[in-house]
C-alpha cells in the first residue's frame, strides 16, 4: 500500500512552500510569452541529449564525454528546433531533508548547458530524469509518498531558482516515465505534477508564465489516457507528454522480429489517434520515441520513422527522437548512423511526402525482402534486379553511387511507376558469380520531394565460424570468432534446447517462421566486430536448464539456407 500523506506533513509541506516563496528570484530582463500551442510547433522535430546529463553518477559516467556547444550547433546545423535535455539529479544531493540541497556546481552545469542550447538557436525541454526510478518511484511498495513529495518540491524550487530568468525558449517536464500501475499511484502522480507547479510559482522569475509538458502515468499513452487529471489554479500554459516504443519487439530486437508487419502500421496510427482523440484541446509531445539502427532493418526502420513523425505532424504532436550518442548521431565524428532516416524525419516534420522502400509486412513470411538492398549470392549469373518504392506522389528524378557518378537511365536502369530496374550491365561492375562477399556500393536515388532513398549493393555468401560448440561457463558470456560475408550484421538468433523446448519464451513457438524460438538483442545476444556472442544471461538459462542448446544465428538476407548453428553443452 501507499503510505497517505497526513496532515502534519501536508503542513511541513506547506510551510516549505512558504518558506520557498520568500525566496523567490526576481528577474532584471523580460519574458516573451509563450502560449503552449506555440511552444509545440515551434520546436517540432526535436532531439533528445540522451544518456549525457542523465548519466549516473555523473555526465560522462556512460557511452558519452561532457557535452559541447558545438554538439548543439551541428543538431541545429541538421535541421532540429529543439533539444530535449534530460538530465538526474539523485547523485547531486548534498543535503538531505528537509531542505534536499543539490550541489551548486551541478546546478550552473545544467544552466551552462542549457544556455548552449539557446546560443544555437535551440528551444529547450530540461526535466528531471531517473531520479523516477531512484527516489520518485510511487509504484515502489510502501513507496514513502511525503518524502517524494518533499523532495519533488525541494528539487524543482532549485531548478526554477536556477532556470529562473531564463527565456520563454525554455520549458520545464517535472518527471521521467514516472512508474505507475494503478489508478491510486496515478492520484499521486498527478498530485507530483501539481506539487511541481507549486515549486515553479514559490520559485519565481518568469517561472509562472513559463510553458510545462506534464506527464502522465509512466508517459504511456493508454495509462495517460486513463489516469491523468490536469492540475487546476494555476498559470502555466502546459502541454502532455508521453513516449512511445510500440511495437516493443520491433523497437527493440525481441523475438526476432526485423519485420514491421502491415498490422503494426494499423497499431502505430490508432494509438496515435487514440491519445489525440482523448485530448483534442490539449498540445501533444510525444517526447521519445525510436528506432534505432543498429538493430533494425533499414526499409522497416526508415518506414516507421516516415510513419510515426507523419502521423504526429497530421494530430499536431511534436516529436524529440531518442539518441543516446549510439543510435543516430555520432557527436565526435558528426555523422548519422542512418542519413536517410534524418531526412525522412526532418522531411515528415514539415509535411513533405518521402518515397519509401518496399519490404516485406506479412509477420507470417519464411523469408524477408527489403528494397534497401540488392543482394547477389556468390554463385549465381548476375541478372536484372527489380526494387520497389512507395513513391507517395513523387517521381524518380536520379540515381547515383556513393562517389557521385549518376547511372545512365535506359542502360543502367528502368523505371516504371515505383518499380526500378537495375540491369545486369550496371551491376556485373559489382557483383559476379565468382566475386568476394561483401557490401560493394550504395546507391542514392533523388526524388521530385521528400528524402533521399539508400540501396546498398550486397554480394552475399554464408558466414563462417571460428568454432561451432562450447561448454558453458557460469558467468561468462560466449565469443564466436565470424567471418561475414555480406552484411556484418546478424539478423536473429532462434535458442532451442536439445528436449526441443525454446530456451527463452516458449510461446514464441506461435509467432511467424522468422521469430518462433529467437532470443532479443542485447539481453540475450549481440555481436561486436568479428564476434557473435551469447550473453552470461544466456550461458546462465543453458546452465539452468541443465540441456545442450543450438543457437542458429540468422544472417541477413533472411533466406532459407543463410543461417549457422553454435552448439552450448552442459
Amino acid at each position: 500500500m501507499l503510505k497517505p500523506t497526513g496532515v502534519l506533513a501536508l503542513a511541513h509541506v506547506f510551510g516549505l512552500l512558504q518558506g520557498a516563496a520568500l525566496a523567490a528570484v526576481e528577474c532584471a530582463g523580460t519574458f516573451d510569452p509563450i502560449s503552449a500551442s506555440e511552444y509545440v510547433a515551434a520546436i517540432n522535430p526535436g532531439w533528445n541529449l540522451g544518456n549525457t546529463l542523465d548519466a549516473t553518477p555523473n555526465e560522462g559516467s556512460w557511452n558519452n564525454p561532457p557535452v559541447q556547444a558545438v554538439t548543439f550547433q551541428d543538431i541545429k546545423a541538421a535541421g532540429f528546433n529543439s533539444v530535449r535535455i534530460p538530465v538526474t539529479y539523485a547523485d547531486h544531493f548534498t543535503g538531505t531533508s528537509p531542505g534536499w540541497a543539490i550541489d551548486a556546481d551541478w546546478l550552473q552545469r545544467v544552466s551552462d548547458v542549457v544556455d548552449m542550447a539557446l546560443d544555437a538557436g535551440l528551444y529547450v525541454l530540461t526535466n528531471v530524469h531517473h531520479d523516477s526510478w531512484q527516489w520518485a518511484d510511487v509504484s515502489v511498495a510502501g513507496a514513502n509518498l511525503t518524502a517524494i513529495e518533499e523532495r519533488m518540491y525541494q528539487t524543482w524550487s532549485q531548478i526554477g531558482k536556477k532556470l529562473a530568468c531564463k527565456s520563454s525558449s525554455v520549458a520545464f517536464e517535472p518527471i521521467n516515465e514516472p512508474p505507475v500501475n494503478t489508478q491510486e499511484q496515478a492520484t499521486e502522480l498527478n498530485k507530483l505534477n501539481s506539487i511541481f507547479l507549486d515549486a515553479l510559482k514559490d520559485s519565481g522569475g518568469f517561472n509562472t508564465q513559463r510553458v510545462v509538458t506534464l506527464v502522465g502515468p509512466s508517459m504511456d499513452s493508454i495509462k495517460t489516457s486513463q489516469w491523468f487529471e490536469a492540475p487546476t489554479g494555476y498559470d502555466n500554459p502546459w502541454a502532455l507528454q508521453y513516449h512511445y516504443y510500440s511495437p516493443y519487439d520491433f523497437v527493440f530486437g525481441a523475438w526476432g522480429k526485423t519485420i514491421l508487419s502491415s498490422d503494426d502500421i494499423a497499431t502505430i496510427e490508432n494509438d496515435l489517434e487514440n491519445i489525440r482523440a482523448n485530448f483534442t484541446d490539449v498540445p501533444l509531445v510525444l517526447g521519445e520515441f525510436d528506432a534505432s539502427p543498429i538493430n533494425t532493418e533499414p526499409a522497416a526502420r526508415r518506414k516507421y520513422m516516415d510513419l510515426v513523425v507523419r502521423k504526429a505532424k497530421e494530430l499536431d504532436t511534436a516529436i524529440f527522437v531518442w539518441d543516446n550518442g549510439l543510435d543516430h548521431f555520432d557527436r565526435s565524428t558528426k555523422k548519422w548512423k542512418d542519413p536517410q532516416s534524418l531526412e525522412i524525419l526532418l522531411s515528415a516534420a514539415a509535411g513533405v511526402s518521402n518515397s519509401l522502400a518496399t519490404y516485406t509486412t506479412d509477420a507470417s513470411a519464411t523469408e524477408q525482402s527489403s528494397s534497401a538492398y540488392v543482394f547477389h549470392k556468390v554463385g549465381d549469373a548476375v541478372t536484372d534486379e527489380t526494387i520497389s518504392f512507395a513513391l507517395n506522389g513523387n517521381t524518380l528524378k536520379s540515381i547515383a553511387t556513393e562517389e557521385g557518378a549518376a547511372l545512365t537511365p535506359s542502360a543502367d536502369y528502368t523505371a516504371s511507376g515505383g518499380d526500378i530496374t537495375l540491369k545486369s550491365s550496371f551491376l556485373s561492375t559489382y557483383f559476379s558469380s565468382s566475386g568476394a562477399p561483401g557490401s560493394k556500393v550504395n546507391l542514392t536515388l533523388t526524388f521530385s520531394a521528400g528524402a533521399t532513398a539508400a540501396v546498398n549493393l550486397v554480394q552475399w555468401d554464408l558466414p563462417t565460424l571460428g568454432s561451432t560448440s562450447s561448454k558453458a561457463v557460469s558467468g561468462a558470456e560466449v565469443r564466436i570468432p565470424v567471418t561475414w560475408a555480406g552484411i556484418h550484421q546478424p539478423a536473429a538468433v532462434k535458442m532451442r534446447r536439445d528436449d526441443g523446448v525454446y530456451l527463452f519464451d516458449d510461446w514464441t513457438q506461435y509467432l511467424g517462421p522468422l521469430q518462433a524460438g529467437r532470443g532479443t538483442y542485447d539481453g540475450q545476444w549481440n555481436w561486436a566486430g568479428d564476434y557473435l556472442i551469447l550473453t552470461a544471461a544466456t550461458v546462465d538459462a543453458v546452465i539452468a536448464a541443465g540441456v545442450p542448446t543450438t543457437f542458429t544465428f540468422d544472417f541477413f538476407p533472411r533466406v532459407p539456407g543463410n543461417s549457422l548453428n553454435y552448439t552450448l553443452t552442459v
